[in-house]
């Protein structure tokens, strides 16, 4: 008898996209060099003092471009981070209070910054499931939110996992297609399981003629079992734009969102999603409550179980009060710290390469990984493949020594990327933020010890984002905030800087 060798596939081949023009410059500082050496030109007619008086500030001006930090914003766009955070301070709008003390209409508790323009709609699908609709009314956009309880891939074998891996890989491609889909994440959150559902299961179902003994033992197992486990839970959260008009009524918004559940279901079941559901608009305010409140995680749990709901609303999941700082959001019972993602891993790596950060952290009190993808459309995916296959053959023909090894194998997965998408395959745009929420100030740097060995084991490379902490932490909750429509300038000429 013989015995093959079992090969565990590997994944990789994503590439940062390439900023067009010179070197760091990007396309906005290209196009200053050449107009300024013409100014220049022009000047030095005249007298080379003339070409002087034009050429030194033009080089003052176009250095600060070509000088990037390692997640390569220049020092034009550090010092618009920077004023910026100065004047939110100045306005005090780094501070929020709400409640029946505060200047809020109804004394009530609305969610804070990102969130505070949302209402919440609710629907049905097909199969009569109430699922909820998060209504971004400044940016006109529709949120949905999909729960999931994801297979393990412990005792699975290497194939199943592949299949799961090209499925949701071709659930994703599918996005592209969807009318109107903006964005999407995938919100894994995990935290020390409380007991509360092991309780309601196990303590109404003790029998008063048991044993001593037996009663025990089950009360022991309710009691110790929460300390040696924790809860880990699943989001997906699509958002769109309303088809055919900004001006289209959101109850059609809400009708047309009832029909593509039951299909994103079924793709995200086949993927290894496990049982899938949509959110009800008071679960995805329980979800946001227990972000901004820690503590109250074993009362909305032990509410639900006990009565099937909670009465949350929307306009009560926020905080009391919450303070921005450079780096770290208080809000209630928690205090957090939120990473961005500045290099993916390099090379190949394995279906596990996210397992440690994923998995449940000691000393933490929550913690949430998301993952944000923008789908391009097939006809802009084509444009993009192919100016970075030239790209890269530019730079394998036009660099030295290691360079050039380094632009052949860029070479290599430019056109890997050109041939996958030529037969079909989809291009996606990614990130990953990650939030760690503890329940002092003082242990923020044992997370960031813990950050720092995990970002080790995955290979990646992230760094804390300063000056937009509460914004960064939104955008970790299942409420369909995408980074990219949320900025003052164009997605298009952010990338052109």
């Amino acid at each position: 008898m013989t015995t093959e060798a079992v090969i565990e596939p590997t994944y990789g081949n994503w590439r940062r996209p390439r900023r067009a023009g010179l070197g760091p410059l990007g396309l906005v500082g290209t196009v200053g060099v050449f107009g300024g050496l013409v100014l220049v030109l022009l000047a030095s007619l005249a007298s080379l003092q003339a070409a002087f008086v034009v050429g030194v500030p033009l080089v003052v001006a176009l250095l600060p471009m070509a000088v990037r930090t390692q997640d390569g914003r220049n020092m034009y766009q550090l010092l618009t981070l920077r004023i910026g955070w100065s004047r939110r301070v100045s306005r005090r709008e780094h501070l929020y209070v709400s409640g029946p003390l505060s200047a809020r209409p109804a004394g009530r508790f609305p969610p804070p910054g990102l969130l505070s323009g949302v209402l919440a709609r609710e629907g049905r699908d097909a199969y009569d499931r109430p699922f909820g609709v998060l209504h971004h009314k400044s940016r006109n956009l529709y949120t949905i939110v999909l729960r999931c309880e994801p297979d393990g891939g412990s005792l699975v074998d290497p194939e199943q996992v592949d299949t799961w891996v090209s499925l949701w890989g071709e659930w994703l491609s599918r996005l592209a297609h969807e009318p109107g889909l903006r964005g999407a994440s995938v919100v894994v959150e995990t935290a020390p399981d409380p007991g509360t559902r092991l309780a309601a299961e196990v303590l109404p179902r003790l029998d008063a003629a048991a044993p001593a003994a037996a009663r025990a033992v089950l009360e022991e197992v309710v009691e110790d079992y929460p300390s040696a486990s924790s809860e880990m839970n699943s989001y997906i959260t699509l958002t769109y734009a309303p088809v055919g008009g900004p001006r289209r009524d959101p109850e059609d918004v809400v009708t047309d969102l009832a029909i593509r559940v039951p299909s994103l279901l079924t793709g995200l079941i086949g993927a290894g999603g496990g049982v899938a559901e949509p959110l009800s608009a008071e679960q995805i305010a329980e979800v946001v409550r227990v972000a901004y409140d820690p503590a109250c995680a074993a009362e909305v749990l032990s509410v639900r179980a006990e009565h099937g709901q909670t009465g949350l609303e929307w306009a009560d999941c926020g905080p009391v009060a919450a303070v921005e700082s450079v780096d770290a959001y208080q809000h209630d019972s928690g205090v957090s710290r939120t990473w961005l993602l500045t290099l993916a891993p390099r090379g190949t790596v394995r279906s596990s390469v996210l397992r440690t950060m994923l998995d449940a952290s000691a000393g933490t009190r929550r913690k949430r990984v998301a993952l944000l993808y923008r789908p391009i459309d097939p006809a802009t995916s084509a444009r993009i493949v192919e100016a970075d296959r030239r790209t890269a053959q530019f730079m394998a023909t036009s660099g030295r020594g290691m360079v050039q090894a380094r632009a052949a194998a860029e070479v290599r997965a430019a056109e890997q990327a050109a041939a996958e998408e030529a037969t079909g395959a989809g291009l996606v745009e990614f990130s990953l933020m990650l939030t760690v929420t503890v329940d002092d100030r003082s242990q923020l740097d044992d997370a960031s010890v813990l950050v720092r060995n995990m970002t080790g084991a995955t290979r990646i490379a992230m760094r804390p984002a300063h000056r937009m902490q509460a914004a960064a932490f939104t955008c970790t909750l299942p409420a369909g905030i995408l980074p990219w429509e949320q900025t003052v300038l164009p997605h298009e000429l952010q990338e052109a800087m």
